[in-house]
């Protein structure tokens, strides 16, 4: 997820093994006294119960006995105990200590959510709620990205048909780019309205290419464009038919395509 803003507190989001870690240095740095607050909420009966707790349900390794050992000490005057110690004792997962750049005290989000709760209620639940808005932010941004790569995809499926259909024996490489470029201008001309060339004439500025700059909707107009124009290829028809068929299925799909939104949106 890379960083989460709250107020003028900037923190860290890593990942280790697919969960999400977040930085307790971070949420107590600009607070008085603020990296010694970890260690304090570290000797809190209560914490290292809660901690031992999560450990048992989600970590094999945990050293249960050097736990019960550490609880049997906590409460008295002279315990003490430090993240380094916690791991170091307890083989735990839920709070690691990483160094270099980056580094600092992380820990699992139920963790970082509960240590948040006792730095102050307040700061947890706009953490959790700006944690749960970058979560969406990143899940639409994951949608967009399979849907880009299903076109990359499909776009091999569609130029293999090529390979196999229209392209003669013998060609020179420099003729065989050829086919492949005009062939995907049929779909560009079908769905923008223009060849790659045409667009980026039009702007000469933009970097990429018309695809790098298609909606979602077009999309999934594309990558279902790509299958049915390999299936007209293989089935003989001439490019201009194609072009007209792609033109009309491209019109009619985002019109539905579109239409499915603005049904949302009113919603």
């Amino acid at each position: 997820m890379g960083k989460m803003q709250i107020d003028d507190t900037e923190i860290s989001v890593i990942s280790i093994s697919k969960e999400d870690y977040i930085s307790l240095t971070d949420m107590v740095r600009k607070l008085e006294n603020g990296l010694s607050l970890i260690e304090k909420w570290l000797r809190n009966k209560n914490t290292l119960e809660f901690l031992g707790i999560w450990e048992e349900m989600y970590n094999s390794e945990f050293n249960t006995a050097e736990y019960h050992m550490i609880m049997g000490e906590a409460g008295l005057n002279r315990f003490v105990m430090s993240v380094k110690q916690w791991v170091n004792r307890t083989n735990s997962k839920g709070i690691v200590a990483k160094a270099g750049r980056y580094g600092g005290t992380y820990a699992h989000r139920d963790i970082a959510f509960e240590f948040a709760s006792w730095v102050s209620p307040q700061f947890k639940l706009y953490l959790v709620k700006e944690f749960q808005r970058l979560k969406e932010q990143e899940q639409r941004q994951l949608g967009w990205s399979a849907k880009r790569e299903l076109a990359k995809i499909n776009y091999r499926i569609h130029t293999d048909a090529i390979k196999q259909n229209l392209v003669p024996p013998l060609l020179t490489s420099q003729q065989i780019s050829y086919i492949y470029a005009n062939e995907a201008d049929v779909l560009n001309v079908a769905l923008f309205g223009m060849t790659a060339k045409e667009w980026r004439e039009k702007d000469p500025g933009r970097k990429g290419n018309i695809r790098d700059y298609a909606s979602i909707n077009e999309l999934i107009c594309l990558s279902n464009m790509e299958n049915i124009n390999a299936v007209l290829i293989h089935d003989g028809y001439e490019q201009k038919e194609r072009l007209i068929k792609l033109n009309r299925i491209a019109i009619q799909q985002m019109t539905i395509l579109e239409e499915q939104n603005a049904g949302k949106r009113l919603e």
